[in-house]
């Protein structure tokens, strides 16, 4: 007796095909699994005999042999539990083999037989939409797997069956039981976030905050303790503009495979997230010995926020260069070749010095300028050049805070942000539509990762855009240029330094609504790529 099940691999992103083939035949009594199985696909001999006994029903008393398919192929985690059983109850003659051949099945299976959430499952619909296939899979999974693109058009065969246990998944496949087929889950978006009004002064570093948001720009913020930096970060959310459809499906495949999508609802609210500076490279940038997305890709179309950047490791800081440039991270191991999406906007905030005192006349630094310069010598120049927006953020002065709230509101600022934001999508699609976009390549034998590679290089702002796309949008008139050329040369301006001044120049030439970029638009973006401020100390 034997029987196929189809279930899936994940590589980062991407997903792979895995046949779990069951095999009973006469023979010396065993529960066999072969195919380079990890612990946990291992272990789920014992859930299945659980499940089983928990049905009333016991394994044949002959040879059992499990075969993942390919062989060579190394299979993780606990969503094989399910195609397991199923291989097993099809080659007992349980359920009909073909109720179950069309379909890809992922489930985790408990001690009663009732089916767990497993990550991962948001992928695995696409992928299996993708070849023509349903999803089988447990019913708290049922809403994330309905975004997968499947429609009702079989009334007969619903595409995806969300079991909440075994027996009712058994009874579905008999025909003696009919399951609904989920409803695709949305997430409650009104949350609240805290207000701009709420904090006094650092009027400039509310419009630099602007500018960010406005066309998402990595920020650096340098201040004493106490003067707002983390404040000003954590109302960065309230200002952003809600997720496209393609943009939250993106950022949701990878909160799903890294198991973080909770109650698997899609959300159109940008990912906010800020690790602790003793975060490890890994944890930052994904990897570890079963290579899991980083806090990079979990932040994909949102922020990442680093407080205390300097605190940080030398080596995780700078392992952020390259996917600040190319949008995604690949983590290169002997037992693993990854690739995951990692475009997002890195806001950060320091201290002057160790202390945090430098410069304040009333507090001054014993150490002063060696502490600064040791200090923020910890930041690199290659990982600082990629930065777009530096800005001091000065103590609130007593009379400040004794005033009351500021009128303007988080909401005032997120109309401004929404409005430049619609001007640089729609101009975007039209050099999309006239096929100016430049194209990526990507390896076509990777399947559904060929056409995400693709997505995540897509330029969806002015902080994303470059090469001719730049220079078409960004050119500035004659005044302009004429002053960034002078800068580049007093400065010395790297060429992507000069680059990222003309993006922060159309952005603030968006806020402004004006068509062209002007000489005051690149004088104020030259404001925020001042010199390093360990370079000024020194002078």
């Amino acid at each position: 007796m034997q029987a196929k099940v189809r279930t899936v691999a994940f590589q980062g992103i991407d997903v792979l095909p895995v046949d779990v083939q069951v095999l009973v035949a006469p023979g010396n009594l065993a529960f066999a699994m072969v195919g380079l199985a990890d612990k946990a696909v291992g272990e789920s001999r014992e859930r299945v005999r659980a499940t089983f006994r928990a049905l009333g029903l016991s394994l044949p008393p002959q040879r059992i042999t499990v075969n993942l398919s390919p062989a060579d192929l190394t299979k993780e985690g606990s969503h094989y539990d399910l195609p397991i059983a199923l291989g097993l109850l099809a080659a007992m003659g349980v359920v009909p083999r073909e109720s179950i051949a069309g379909y890809v099945v992922l489930g985790e299976l408990a001690l009663d037989g009732s089916l767990s959430r497993v990550p991962g499952v948001l992928p695995a619909a696409i992928a299996a939409r993708a070849a023509g296939r349903g999803v089988i899979c447990p019913a708290v999974c049922g809403g994330e797997a309905a975004w997968g693109g499947f429609d009702d058009a079989d009334a007969d065969r619903p595409p995806i069956i969300a079991a909440p246990s075994l027996l009712a998944l058994i009874n579905h496949l008999r025909g003696q039981q009919r399951l609904a087929a989920p409803e695709a889950l949305v997430a409650d978006d009104r949350a609240t976030y805290p207000d701009l009004a709420e904090i006094k002064g650092q009027e400039s570093a509310k419009r630099v905050l602007e500018v960010a948001a406005a066309g998402g720009h990595n920020l650096l913020m340098i201040g004493p303790p106490g003067s707002g930096k983390s404040m000003l970060a954590s109302r960065l959310p309230g200002i952003l503009p809600p997720l496209e459809a393609e943009e939250a499906l993106e950022a949701s495949m990878v909160r799903s495979l890294a198991g973080d999508l909770g109650e698997g609802k899609l959300s159109r609210r940008r990912t906010f997230r800020d690790p602790h500076h003793s975060a490890t490279l890994q944890a930052l940038v994904g990897g570890g010995h079963r290579a899991r997305p980083g806090e990079v890709s979990l932040a994909h179309h949102g922020v990442l926020f680093l407080d205390e950047l300097p605190e940080f490791n030398r080596a995780t800081l700078e392992a952020l260069r390259q996917p600040l440039e190319s949008g995604r991270v690949t983590v290169a191991r002997a037992n693993a070749h990854v690739t995951y999406p990692a475009r997002f906007q890195l806001v950060a905030a320091m201290n002057p010095c160790r202390c945090g005192h430098l410069m304040e006349p009333t507090r001054a630094c014993g150490r002063a300028p060696r502490c600064g310069l040791d200090y923020q010598g910890k930041l690199s120049g290659p990982l600082l050049d990629r930065i777009d927006l530096c800005i001091d953020v000065p103590p609130v002065a007593a009379a400040d805070l004794a005033l009351p709230p500021p009128s303007e509101t988080s909401a005032d600022v997120a109309a401004r942000v929404a409005a430049a934001r619609a001007v640089q999508r729609e101009r975007l699609e039209e050099f999309d539509r006239k096929g100016k976009l430049p194209a990526v390549e990507a390896d076509e034998t990777a399947g559904l990762l060929a056409d995400r590679v693709r997505n995540w290089s897509k330029p969806r702002c002015n902080a994303d855009t470059d090469g001719a796309v730049l220079a078409a949008v960004a050119e500035p008139d004659a005044e302009g240029r004429a002053l960034l050329t002078r800068a580049a040369e007093r400065l010395g301006l790297s060429a992507r330094a000069w680059h990222r001044t003309l993006r922060v120049a159309r952005t603030l030439a968006d806020l402004d609504g004006s068509d062209a970029v002007r000489r005051l638009h690149i004088a104020e973006a030259l404001s925020y790529r001042r010199p390093q401020p360990r370079a000024a100390l020194a002078a």
